[in-house]
């Protein structure tokens, strides 16, 4: 769900959250995930390590050095509270509920204590006590939007019908809301035995917002069971057009195909309530409040265990914070039955490379792809595994089964034949790699401006360096600067075709800039070094190559960087050392 389903009007939903939330600036995440974590011996070293933790978005580490420091102090309402937030960004639920007992005991105005109390009181079906807690925790304008949708499902779960959508309607005068209202109204109606209304409910929602996915499939599964099957298959065909190949709108597609019964989207007052606070995360992690939205998804999941959708958000979350181990564990939990499943398969895969586990990786991808042979999909990131192995041959080869599965070529098939044809020619195999490149360009949808500035660059700049095309590649490459202005990686790659062609002058005003943008890349540092010399600037050259050598550069970069700070250029490189294009998508040509 996009973040446009509540619009400006979440801007401060991370009020409940940040009230108690764990100051301090979004660091890294923890470099030794694996690493055993060992309770500090006091507790100021146990408090220190756990705010550190807590800052760092480490929960796991932030959750061992509070439960200690709560031993020591268990009075400390600084201390209870942000262990609180601690836990319940960790997901340790059982223990965020009893500090959230104690807070409230202390201060009953604790919004976000009173508002985790009537979640508890949901999951456990004690509708009466969640509403009094809910109405207690809504504070502003973002929490009033949260408790009124929860107390909403609260009465939904109690029979009240009626009483439940008379609450949701309390959001009337917020335009923003509209559209949260009318789809969660529509849900509580049908749960509740009211289909008139939910159909009123759903079709409003739906048509203020044909592009969201939870819309479009709470509405085409009601229609569904109404047996309009065929408005139903318009419906998820529609939002195929928009999103092709979604998991969850083919699997229903494969369903009414074959004529099997749909389920409704929610089936309790529990799942309803769990799609309002998966609702409220996915806002939180798409404006990068990553602890407000971890809290909110965390208890999602404590009412709906199994809410696939909140779950590969998590793991999306974790993987932004570059907790890998943590983003597995999660989507290890997508059932075995989710059309989501092979979606968190690919993404376990990918994750094992960026851990740097990549023969793991390649394993499990290789596993996926013998269960399912002909998915695209699988096959793709499998491709993308081995391209970051620097296995270009075999990457190629395996994007090349992608490509045979997908018949006549669209738009959306851009990509496989620009990563095939950037895998030939990382592997030398350029007679390969052209045609892929041009079929990459010609499909590729204006829409998509940045991606048509890539493979402009990457094709236009492969020319420049082996003296083809030259003037056709230099319009290629002013219109890739054009689409993408601000990208210094295609700057340098116009600089740098300026270098090559003996124009120094030029090459020096263009890559000045590309640095200013990207000034720690070593390969833009470097190819700048090159530029002074040629323009006499020898001593500001020496300074860009030693800034590109402390910039952690490639191997072979490095070997010539080093040479070129003892020589110059006065020694004419071999051909090898040319400047190697690009991995993953085309960044320079350099």
């Amino acid at each position: 769900m996009p973040c446009t389903f509540l619009s400006s009007a979440c801007r401060g939903l991370s009020a409940l959250v940040l009230s108690v939330a764990l100051a301090g600036p979004v660091l890294a995440a923890n470099p030794e995930p694996n690493e055993a974590i060992e309770p500090a011996e006091t507790l100021e070293g146990n408090f220190l390590s756990a705010y550190i933790a807590g800052v760092s978005r480490d929960t796991a580490a932030a959750v061992t050095f509070f439960r200690e420091a709560i031993k020591e102090d268990p009075r400390n309402p600084e201390l209870l509270e942000r262990a609180f937030v601690a836990f319940l960004a960790d997901g340790a639920t059982a223990d965020a509920f009893r500090l959230a007992d104690r807070i409230v005991a202390r201060d009953p105005s604790n919004s976000l204590a009173q508002f985790t109390i009537g979640v508890r009181a949901l999951r456990a079906k004690q509708y009466a006590t969640a509403r009094a807690a809910l109405q207690k925790g809504g504070r502003g304008r973002a929490a009033d939007l949260t408790a009124t949708l929860l107390t909403a499902w609260a009465h939904a779960g109690a029979g009240e019908g009626r009483k439940a959508l008379e609450t949701a309607d309390r959001l009337k005068s917020e335009r923003a809301f509209t559209q949260f209202r009318e789809y969660h109204a529509g849900l509580i109606a049908d749960l509740t035995k009211n289909p008139k209304e939910a159909e009123r409910r759903l079709k409003a929602a739906y048509e203020a917002d044909r592009n969201t996915l939870q819309i479009v499939n709470a509405y085409g599964r009601f229609e569904a069971r109404r047996g309009n099957r065929d408005a139903a298959k318009e419906i998820f065909e529609g939002f195929e057009k928009v999103v092709p190949r979604h998991p969850i709108v083919r699997a229903a597609l494969e369903d009414l195909k074959l004529g099997k019964p749909m389920a409704p989207a929610v089936a309790t007052a529990q799942e309803g309530a769990a799609e309002v606070l998966y609702g409220l995360g996915v806002v939180g992690s798409a404006q990068s409040d990553e602890l407000t939205a971890i809290v909110y998804l965390r208890l999602a999941l404590h009412l709906d265990p199994d809410h696939e959708l909140a779950l590969m958000t998590l793991a999306d979350v974790y993987e932004r914070l570059k907790q890998y181990d943590r983003a597995n564990e999660v989507l290890a939990r997508i059932p075995e039955n989710s059309p989501l499943r092979t979606s968190a398969q690919i993404s376990i895969g990918t994750n094992y490379e960026l851990l740097g586990r990549g023969e793991e990786a390649v394993m499990q991808l290789e596993q996926l792809l013998k269960e399912q042979p002909d998915n695209v999909d699988v096959i793709s990131a499998l491709a993308n595994v081995l391209r970051s192995r620097k296995r270009w041959a075999e990457a190629a080869e395996v994007t090349s089964r992608a490509i045979a599965q997908i018949g006549e070529p669209g738009p959306g098939h851009w990509l496989l034949y620009f990563q095939r044809g950037t895998s030939y020619e990382r592997a030398k195999q350029w007679d390969k790699a052209e045609p892929d490149l041009k079929k990459a360009l010609e499909l590729v949808p204006d829409t998509r401006p940045t991606d048509r500035a890539q493979v402009l660059n990457y094709l236009a700049y492969s020319w420049v360096d082996m003296g083809m095309n030259i003037d056709e590649a230099f319009k290629m490459l002013q219109q890739a600067v054009e689409l993408s202005p601000r990208d210094g990686m295609i700057i340098d790659s116009l600089g740098w075709a300026y270098y090559r062609l003996g124009r120094y002058d030029d090459a020096v005003r263009e890559l000045e800039r590309a640095v200013e943008l990207r000034p720690g890349d070593p390969v833009l540092n470097d190819h700048l070094g090159d530029a002074y010399w040629k323009v006499g600037r020898q001593r500001e050259a020496r300074f860009q190559w030693n800034h590109a050598r402390d910039s952690n550069p490639e191997h072979d970069d490095l070997v010539r960087i080093l040479r070129k700070i003892d020589n110059g250029l006065d020694v004419k490189p071999a051909a090898a050392d040319s400047p190697a294009a690009p991995t993953g998508t085309a960044q320079n040509g350099g």
